[in-house]
């Protein structure tokens, strides 16, 4: 059951299955966005530029009048919203309110695709979805922001597998609680906000989906020891001076608050529960980002940790002091005062740079953990879920597996992986071989003769051991010497997931 009551001056969801069925009808939907815009005009509305999007709804069809409102902020006549909606509800309920002889939107609804060609609708604060009018800079410090990059990529590598329970942790407007509902039993949704709190009961009103429970509060002390399958959070993760803006600043020093969320999500895990955040961290003088980001990890937790990003401190005081708006400032010295104050916080915690980037746990209990720190600036193919969940099953297979089994088993090359030699041209044989990958992480891995030949050959057929025999004989190499030293190698491209074991 929820804790949390309707917030005065936003929408009432009671009839929003109405506003629902409009929308649908009008084809208020990513793709009718897309057919009525057109491409350049719809990719221009994701940089907050609207001039195209305004000359492509100049029409006076329902879709147009939509756009206008829920996404232009553009006030229309009040007979064209007669005609698009059930006008007098969205009045009442709060969707809409007059404007002259007119009518406005009160908040940003923007159509969002789900993955399996859902038909969802985000609602958050006026001019904050991607494709609104405008940002966050110079809205309240509460400003409840719509789905963007950081959202999606987050949604994008959640594992999505079925479950009872899943923990949306600072929900936002309920991007991720609308993800994890398709497969949780029961979503449970926390946020510090609590307008924010009610636009995800918008939101999954809007978009159909089973009702949350929602609870206010801070990081875990809404759901005090319960625990749960899944856990997602895109927390307030920006390292700032201070806690000028709810949704980006989470009030703790430095990194402290991804710190805390790391560190405490361990107990709150079930047996083999997953938990997956966005997240920001301080490159510290004297420092190994990577062993600073393991000491994180709690007990009992396998830890998948991707740096995607790595911005020094003026870009990345720079970056932030944009999304408040602050570089629009009539008064010069403010600005230099607040970024100022920036650069003195970095240098009183000895930051020298800022990581972005993903972290995921996965409750093992094992006494060897396996903890992967490592950075990938390289391109991605999301979504990344099934990725996750086949690293950590990798994880646990060469955890179980000596040397001695390794070769006793059958392997199978993965799906999409090819082979690049690299060299000069004309020359007899290459000067290296890479096995590269074009899914998922789309990782590559130069290997030799013999595990290019390895490679070649794994099609679940014959073990390890009879394969490295063969090539041994192949190339005129004692195969007793070439047992002992490939196994490495051979755990380097399982654990990367080029050579994926045969399950018997």
């Amino acid at each position: 059951m929820s804790t949390t009551s309707l917030v005065p001056g936003l929408p009432s969801p009671d009839r929003s299955p109405r506003l629902r069925e409009a929308f649908l009808a009008a084809a208020f939907t990513a793709d009718g966005l897309l057919d009525l815009l057109g491409a350049p005009a719809y990719a221009a509305l994701a940089r907050s530029e609207t001039v195209p999007a305004l000359r492509a709804t100049r029409g006076d069809g329902v879709l147009d009048t939509l756009v206008r409102l829920f996404l232009l902020q553009r006030p229309v006549a009040y007979e064209r919203a007669r005609a698009a909606l059930p006008l007098e509800e969205c009045l009442a309920d709060g969707w809409l309110v007059r404007d002259g002889d007119g009518v406005r939107a009160r908040v940003d609804v923007r159509p969002y695709g789900g993955p399996e060609g859902q038909d969802w609708f985000i609602v958050s604060d006026l001019g904050c979805a991607v494709g609104g009018a405008g940002g966050a800079g110079g809205q309240g410090e509460g400003v409840v922001l719509g789905v963007g990059g950081a959202s999606t990529t987050l949604a994008g590598i959640t594992v999505r597998t079925p479950v009872s329970s899943a923990l949306d942790l600072g929900t936002g407007s309920g991007i991720q609680a609308l993800h994890a509902a398709q497969h949780a039993t029961r979503v449970t949704a926390t946020d510090l906000n609590p307008r924010a709190l009610h636009f995800t009961r918008l939101t999954l009103a809007l978009s159909g989906a089973p009702e949350a429970d929602l609870r206010e509060g801070s990081l875990f002390e809404p759901v005090g020891e319960d625990t749960y399958d899944l856990i997602v959070s895109n927390p307030p993760f920006v390292i700032s001076p201070g806690a000028r803006l709810t949704y980006r600043d989470g009030g703790m020093g430095g990194d402290d608050l991804c710190r805390s969320l790391v560190q405490q999500a361990g107990d709150r895990l079930n047996d083999g529960g997953y938990a997956q955040f966005l997240a920001n961290w301080q490159h510290v003088e004297g420092e190994e980002w990577q062993e600073r980001l393991r000491s994180w990890v709690p007990r009992g937790c396998d830890a998948w940790i991707v740096q995607r990003e790595v911005q020094d401190v003026t870009q990345y005081a720079e970056l932030w002091l944009r999304d408040s708006g602050d570089h629009r400032s009539d008064d010069p010295a403010e600005y230099a005062a607040r970024y100022d104050a920036w650069l003195d916080e970095f240098e009183a915690r000895k930051t020298r740079a800022v990581g972005f980037g993903w972290i995921t746990l996965r409750k093992s209990g094992s006494d060897s953990p396996s903890i992967l720190a490592e950075e990938w600036p390289h391109p991605v193919e999301q979504p990344l879920g099934e990725s996750v969940r086949a690293h950590f099953a990798r994880q646990d297979y060469l955890r179980t597996h000596d040397d001695a089994a390794l070769l006793a088993d059958r392997f199978t090359l993965t799906a999409e992986v090819v082979q690049e030699q690299v060299g000069l041209p004309g020359a007899e044989d290459p000067e290296h071989v890479v096995l590269r990958q074009n899914r998922g992480m789309r990782r590559a891995t130069k290997v030799d003769t013999v595990g290019a030949g390895f490679a070649g050959v794994c099609d679940g057929t014959l073990n390890a051991g009879r394969i490295l025999d063969a090539i041994a004989q192949l190339l005129g190499e004692d195969p007793v010497l070439l047992r002992d030293r490939t196994p490495q190698a051979l755990r380097l491209l399982v654990e990367e997931g080029f050579l994926e074991p045969v399950r018997s």
